[in-house]
């Protein structure tokens, strides 16, 4: 892991199209900024992880399981 020290204002550069700034300090937490070309994902971490547990459980599921969601979405109709 690369640890950096930045000050507000000052920024890191990833690769030729990621640039994160410091926008703010306040307390215990830092407010960053990401400017990034639109086709890039970028999620906060428990956000992500949620996404790849989704991820999983679709590639679990089974035709039987797919059923049963069929059967309670039309019940609302």
């Amino acid at each position: 892991m690369l640890v950096l020290t930045r000050k507000l204002g000052e920024s890191i550069a990833i690769d030729d199209h990621i640039k994160i700034v410091v926008v703010q300090i306040k307390g215990k937490q830092v407010r960053l900024g990401i400017k990034a070309p639109k086709e890039t994902k970028i999620h906060r971490e428990e956000v992500y992880l949620a996404i790849q547990d989704q991820n999983v459980q679709a590639l679990e599921s089974t035709p039987e399981s797919m059923s049963g969601l069929t059967q309670d979405l039309n019940n609302k109709k």
